[in-house]
């Protein structure tokens, strides 16, 4: 029976040439044999199976080729690579740190340096894993590796750059391999399928090259599996059968269906991925893929960030067409917080179909949205500012008279957030914010029948009822009290600084610094929006400033940190400089 050599191994490149996807690394090392410009150490960082055992071997193979070609490349016929292909070679030696990481192993290594080779230019030392030599062994290495006779090469391999000590890094030229990209593994794969003459589909490499990420090996492991159970035809629905992966099309069915706001069809088909044995976060991860995609498509420039299948591309920059960007962004945030409370939640699949259902109400109030603009001249929806229920009978009942109602032109109809502080734009939180109020999932699309009328939206946004610095500071604080869980920070500045009422309905506002008003303005349109309702007075405008010269003002920035606390011990400044620290921004 003959023996059985994985796809990693077989198909290991022997040249420069043919590595993949690390083309700089590899003509700087042919550039510098040609040049003669060798160092005596070389660094090999970067993820697991992106070629960097590999480099190091044909690197030690070519520099001790007898008959360099003019490109750079090994003849692969002289006795050098000869002995080095068959693995017979006395000048090179293959060392793992992770088993020989003591310093008596390298002590024997150093005594070996002495000999010199007794065939070939160089003596080649690699050694695999370096960072798990302990510090006792790296500090035994480090005059060697940095005079070393001048046929001794070294060639250092490791995934975990950081856990090497300076001193070695210092005396090693360090090349860092990048991820291989889909592209590349696909076309490998393609080449390895030929050599074995397997009919492989390009969507079922295309999703192994995912499934690899960024590795090749990975990617050759996967296929070798994929092979034995699928024979001699791989098709892109065994791929997705043997990986447990997710078809994209259960993907853009409902994307089509959130777009549709069809709540019913995209809980029909949530069930029909959990009954397939998929686990709800597994979906929550390539959903969120999916939307990125469909995010990156919007704009050509970035386009070719879409790492998918050729065949599969234009159904994204087709699907992409039909989705707004703020309909992108918003569905990403609230798929992002299903994901992160996934775990923790006692009832995954309903908090999964709750984040779906939330991405579906965003189609409907924009729908309503839509609607009302035509109607009022507004681009909020008449449900957009709840009052309470008794409010709302209140006005209803005084309506019904027409003697008491008061007619005003469609032209005049001005709504408070087309001031400046509030541009005519639909903010996404907006949208979310009532879901519920016309949430029906037998008729999503349902135009809520009791929305007040444009005649009662015209009324109450010109509404200005006067109110005291005291009503002023309760709503606020009221408001406050709503941000005590989400935003705990913003809380305790609402409630520590006080707003202050200027004539004409102006709050003036005063912070201590920058930071906490860069803070209050990602609240400031809902802040607005709540104090506007809150006092029924829809002309209010509210200003920010920074105090100057304020006493006992807390440090926020680590700069301010590390000022304050040299004010009271100067010899952290002397200490900073000395050991040359930088304080990160």
């Amino acid at each position: 029976m003959e023996n059985f050599i994985v796809s990693a191994r077989k198909y290991r490149p022997q040249t420069f040439g043919t590595v993949v996807g690390q083309k700089s690394i590899t003509n700087t090392l042919k550039n510098a044999i040609r040049n003669n410009q060798l160092a005596q150490a070389f660094l090999f960082c970067g993820p697991r199976g992106v070629g960097k055992t590999t480099c190091a071997r044909i690197l030690a193979k070519t520099i001790n080729c007898e008959k360099l070609s003019p490109s750079g490349e090994a003849c692969d016929s002289c006795p050098s690579c000869i002995s080095f292909n068959e693995n017979a070679s006395f000048n090179i030696y293959e060392l793992d740190g992770a088993s020989n990481n003591s310093v008596d192993d390298i002590r024997t290594l150093v005594d070996q340096v002495r000999i010199p080779p007794q065939m070939g230019k160089y003596k080649v030392y690699i050694i695999d894993e370096v960072h798990m030599l302990s510090a006792s062994a790296f500090n035994a290495f480090l005059k060697t590796l940095e005079e070393p006779p001048p046929y001794a090469k070294f060639i250092l391999a490791t995934t975990e750059k950081h856990k090497i000590i300076p001193t070695i890094l210092s005396r090693c030229q360090i090349f860092d391999f990048k991820r291989i990209t889909v592209d590349d593994i696909a076309n490998h794969l393609h080449h390895v399928a030929s050599m074995e003459n397997i009919m492989a589909e390009d969507d079922a490499l295309h999703i192994i090259a995912l499934k690899a990420d960024g590795a090749m090996r990975d990617a050759l492991s996967i296929f070798d599996q994929l092979v034995s159970f699928a024979g001699d035809k791989l098709t892109y629905e065994t791929v997705l059968e043997n990986l447990n992966v997710l078809d994209y099309e259960y993907f853009f069915k409902i994307t089509d269906q959130i777009l549709l706001g069809d709540i019913s069809g995209t809980l029909l088909t949530v069930n029909d991925i959990l009954d397939k044995g998929f686990d709800g976060q597994h979906f929550l991860i390539g959903f969120g893929e999916h939307l990125r995609n469909l995010m990156v498509c919007k704009d050509p420039t970035t386009a070719k960030l879409l790492e998918t299948a050729p065949s599969i591309r234009s159904h994204y920059l087709e699907q992409s067409e039909r989705c707004s960007t703020g309909f992108l962004l918003k569905a990403l945030d609230i798929n992002n917080r299903c994901d992160l409370n996934y775990k923790t939640s006692n009832n995954k699949r309903l908090h999964l179909e709750l984040s779906l259902m939330q991405m579906c109400s965003l189609m409907m109030q924009a729908q309503q949205i839509s609607a009302s603009a035509a109607t009022t001249g507004s681009p909020y929806p008449a449900s957009s500012i709840q009052h309470p229920a008794s409010n709302v009978q209140k006005q209803a009942s005084s309506i019904q008279h027409p003697e008491s109602s008061i007619q005003h032109p469609s032209s005049s109809v001005q709504h408070p957030k087309s001031s400046s502080q509030h541009p005519g734009t639909v903010k996404m939180k907006d949208i979310e914010k009532e879901f519920t109020s016309t949430l029906s999932i037998k008729n999503p699309l349902k135009k809520e029948q009791d929305a007040p009328t444009a005649q009662e939206e015209s009324t109450k946004y010109q509404s200005a009822t006067p109110f005291t610095q005291t009503d002023l500071s309760l709503a606020w604080d009221e408001f406050a009290e709503k941000l005590k869980n989400d935003s705990p920070h913003l809380y305790s500045t609402l409630r520590k600084f006080r707003p202050k009422l200027l004539p004409e309905w102006q709050i003036e506002f005063t912070l201590e610094n920058k930071i906490l008003d860069d803070e209050l303005n990602l609240k400031k349109g809902e802040l607005m929006e709540f104090l506007c309702t809150r006092l029924n007075n829809f002309k209010i405008q509210l200003f920010t400033k920074i105090a100057e010269n304020l006493k006992d003002s807390k440090p926020y920035t680590d700069k301010e940190k590390f000022e304050k606390m040299a004010e009271k011990n100067p010899g952290l400044r002397t200490l900073r400089e000395e050991l040359d620290l930088e304080i990160e921004y």
